[in-house]
């Protein structure tokens, strides 16, 4: 017993107790195992135990302000709003004049996001304002509305003709894009709350320029980006009206428009510097470089092909419906099920298949093998019944279980055009 005491005492936690600073409590050490026979020393065999240390960084919340009060508390969220009320003034968005009477005035609120890269680290700290759109009239407020969003088959089409020519693929992203419009209708908001005029706190903005959340702010973009396009001589296709092109001999740059986020390609290399360097001269934007991640699509290319993954969207997918540790299956649909309105007990939330159908709709663009299961699905969104909502879920647990898919383009010559059909 006595030999024993002894070598406790003289174990190697209690024999660095002179360095109380590279401890942790005795309590919350590991039990220490005899060293082993080989000469090498470490931290362990001389009794130091250091507490984990985290990246902060990465270990922070992706949880957003609740009101404009928490915001301005924290120095990242206070820092965007500034960032954003700066690019406000520089532009000119508004004028302060006097309230007048019986003027309709359109409220804003704060938008707050926080950007993701596309392995899930943080890109930055967001703060859009945003004005409440819903409170204008149509036909008095606004006349017509359009957002410029290239069609999916568009992309594809591109990305074909890139990947067979070997083409150049670059990303620009327009800053603040909707404040480049010019309004022509009157409209009247209120002051930012948290940034108020105090010499004025009594007066209201008066809008020169498209704000977001207006229902005629993406119109009004687009047909600035539009003058200015057709200004360079570029000419808009008419199967979508979101992708330009511009021809001179043997030359042809293409650039694709989904809203601020910009793609531009062809096959003369400095023609595409020219234009993203006259881009920039008409409007703030960023040069992403070459594509590698656009509207949750990761981009990734090699000398023969370019591969489009929508890995990251579908694991946040999978979190939103509480999937992510579901069981995987090999088939998004039964083959011997027959789905139709008359079958089963309804849903207790019919909006929660709903937004797994449109989660599901954004997925189709990289994942066309789910296109069939997700367009039967989609039949059913008016009044969705429980065998809907389980078949639902197999396509997002298909969807676990080839989550690293993707849609690869391949280099090849244009020699013969290849359909496969199942003529069943």
């Amino acid at each position: 017993m006595h030999d024993s005491e002894n070598n406790t005492h003289e174990s190697p936690q209690n024999s660095s107790s002179s360095e109380p600073n590279n401890q942790i409590p005795e309590t919350s050490q590991p039990t220490y195992q005899p060293r082993p026979s080989h000469p090498m020393t470490t931290r362990a065999k001389n009794g130091i135990f250091k507490p984990k240390t985290y990246n902060t960084e990465k270990s922070l919340s992706l949880d957003t302000p609740s009101s404009v009060a928490d915001a301005l508390n924290n120095h990242k969220w206070k820092q965007a709003m500034q960032e954003e009320f700066n690019a406000l003034m520089r532009n000119q968005t508004w004028c302060l004049v006097p309230p007048y009477q019986n003027v309709k005035l359109v409220g804003n609120k704060w938008i707050y996001r926080i950007k993701q890269n596309s392995d899930g680290s943080i890109n930055k700290y967001k703060a859009r304002l945003v004005a409440k759109g819903f409170l204008q009239t149509e036909g008095i407020d606004y006349q017509e509305t359009f957002s410029p969003v290239v069609k999916a088959a568009t992309i594809r089409i591109v990305l074909s003709l890139v990947v067979m020519n070997n083409w150049k693929l670059r990303q620009v992203d327009i800053n603040n894009a909707f404040l480049n419009g010019e309004l022509s209708e009157t409209v009247y908001m209120s002051q930012l709350e948290g940034f108020e005029n105090s010499e004025h706190s009594n007066y209201v903005c008066k809008l020169k320029k498209a704000l977001y959340g207006l229902k005629q702010a993406p119109r009004a973009w687009f047909e600035k980006l539009r003058t200015v396009l057709e200004s360079w001589q570029f000419t808009r296709t008419r199967s979508d009206t979101s992708l330009f092109f511009k021809r001179s001999g043997n030359d042809m740059i293409l650039l694709l428009i989904y809203v601020d986020d910009i793609i531009v390609t062809g096959n003369n290399n400095a023609e595409i510097e020219q234009l993203i360097s006259n881009l920039s001269s008409t409007f703030a934007l960023k040069d992403l470089g070459n594509l590698n991640f656009f509207l949750g699509i990761e981009v990734i290319r090699n000398d023969e092909t370019l591969v489009l993954s929508q890995s990251k969207y579908i694991k946040d997918l999978l979190a939103k419906f509480d999937l992510r540790d579901c069981k995987g299956t090999d088939t998004p649909l039964a083959t011997t099920e027959k789905l139709s309105k008359n079958m089963g007990e309804v849903i207790t939330d019919a909006t929660q298949y709903r937004k797994a159908i449109g989660g599901l709709q954004y997925a189709v663009l990289t994942r066309p093998e789910i296109a069939y299961a997700v367009n039967k699905l989609s039949q059913f969104m008016a009044n969705p019944l429980q065998p809907h909502w389980i078949a639902c879920k197999r396509v997002l647990r298909y969807l676990k279980e080839t989550i690293d898919y993707g849609l690869t383009f391949r280099r090849s010559e244009f020699v013969d055009l290849v359909i496969y059909t199942d003529a069943d």
